[in-house]
């Protein structure tokens, strides 16, 4: 599939229905909305999951869209192994995307090891385990929400500029950028005159995202209605969760007015979007090699297995 021409805006920040309680938009419905403005290519960055990643690729291909596979992780404040009370319950956001197939399996091994190991409230990865799977990863910097935004926001700015820097070295120059939003918003003007002198004193390349939640503006009151559910609130409560803006799939001139005054962070979602070239060989099942004890077949070795798991879960219990 042809990349997308530097000319294109490409949404690289877009949560599904898949992002539970949070997203609203269906995969068929973004894709075809993306098709419908004009874009070649779109990303899916579902909430600490990639439960619709091969939905997404397979539906994008169909429609002939370039389909960016990634996800938004939570990375765990200390360590994904600690699990101590309110020290570590809170969790920051980070924006990953595949750029080829090593990528993908590397994203999709993180994610795994982030529910299975690392889940505390949130599936959490923790900069090591980032660090070791970063080979054929794009990394953007994130969200409001992220930790290089959320230090600049506590007036921490040196500490956010060491940080973002620590992410540069680890994906390296071509794979890090700056993320900035713009939803209208008094605390993202602030906190992009951060980020912009961050991306100035590291010369990173900028990367404009709209904060993808539901595909047309008016799915707007849906949308908080579906908050209300995922944070057992009611619409009429004062104090409650809500998402000040919008945060539609925007077409390409909307995003040039809202990411105007970004130097290239409208031209660099295209560039991203040629890095990012999944080709994935499907139809073809592939399965790890066992090594098999002496004298043992796979099934007696799979039998073997089955009872160790079933003893140590209900003691007492034999073939």
């Amino acid at each position: 599939m042809q990349a997308s021409p530097r000319s294109e805006f490409v949404h690289l920040h877009v949560h599904s229905e898949f992002s539970l309680l949070d997203g609203m938009g269906k995969v068929p419905q973004l894709v075809s909305a993306a098709r419908e403005q004009g874009m070649s290519a779109l990303a899916l960055t579902d909430h600490g999951s990639m439960y619709g990643a091969m939905n997404f690729y397979l539906e994008a291909r169909r429609q002939e869209i370039k389909p960016i596979v990634g996800c938004e992780v939570y990375v765990a404040a200390r360590a994904m192994d600690k699990k101590e009370g309110r020290r570590d319950q809170s969790s920051t956001h980070l924006t990953l995307l595949a750029e080829n197939e090593t990528g993908y399996r590397n994203l999709i091994g993180m994610v795994s090891r982030a529910h299975l190991e690392g889940f505390y409230y949130r599936p959490r990865i923790d900069l090591d385990l980032l660090a070791a799977h970063s080979d054929g990863i794009v990394c953007l910097s994130g969200c409001p929400s992220s930790e290089v935004s959320q230090r600049i926001r506590q007036g921490n700015n040196e500490s956010a500029l060491e940080l973002a820097a620590s992410y540069r070295e680890m994906f390296g120059r071509d794979r890090f950028f700056i993320e900035v939003m713009n939803h209208g918003l008094d605390f993202e003007r602030q906190l992009n005159v951060g980020l912009l002198d961050i991306a100035k004193r590291l010369d990173a390349p900028l990367v404009g995202t709209q904060d993808v939640h539901y595909v047309r503006r008016e799915d707007h009151d849906a949308h908080d209605a579906l908050l209300c559910i995922g944070t057992k609130s009611r619409v009429a409560d004062a104090d409650r969760m809500r998402m000040q803006g919008q945060y539609h799939l925007a077409g390409p001139e909307e995003m040039a007015q809202v990411l105007a005054e970004f130097p290239n962070a409208f031209e660099n979602t295209a560039l991203v979007a040629e890095r990012c070239d999944l080709q994935l060989d499907l139809g073809r099942i592939s399965l790890p090699q066992v090594d098999l004890p002496a004298g043992r077949t796979a099934a007696e070795h799979l039998r073997e297995l089955a009872f160790e798991g079933l003893s140590e879960r209900r003691p007492g219990h034999s073939p």
